[in-house]
């Protein structure tokens, strides 16, 4: 996995031809994964140190929702490509 950042040539590139969503692709969105961890506190965090395994409601292997600017876009699944841990779409809403 490269740590590079997508230019304006590769978003445009990705357009193929003229189209009106060309200029809105370059806009920056947040894009988030849920793994919510239920029962979670203030007390929990203050807690966190080094090493702390935080338990989630996801099942190892379970699609996690997936959100870009607050909205569902998806579901994925955790993987590892190399020494980074990735998300892989495996559904698009």
């Amino acid at each position: 996995m490269e740590d590079t950042k997508p230019t304006p040539e590769t978003h445009l590139a990705h357009a193929q031809a003229p189209s009106r969503w060309a200029v809105a692709s370059l806009l920056p969105c947040t894009l988030s994964v849920d793994v919510g961890a239920p029962g979670f506190t203030i007390g929990d965090m203050l807690d966190l140190e080094v090493g702390s395994i935080i338990n989630t409601r996801h099942a190892s292997g379970n699609p996690v929702p997936v959100w870009v600017n607050g909205v569902r876009i998806g579901w994925a699944e955790f993987d590892v490509l190399g020494k980074h841990v990735a998300v892989r779409i495996t559904e698009v809403c």
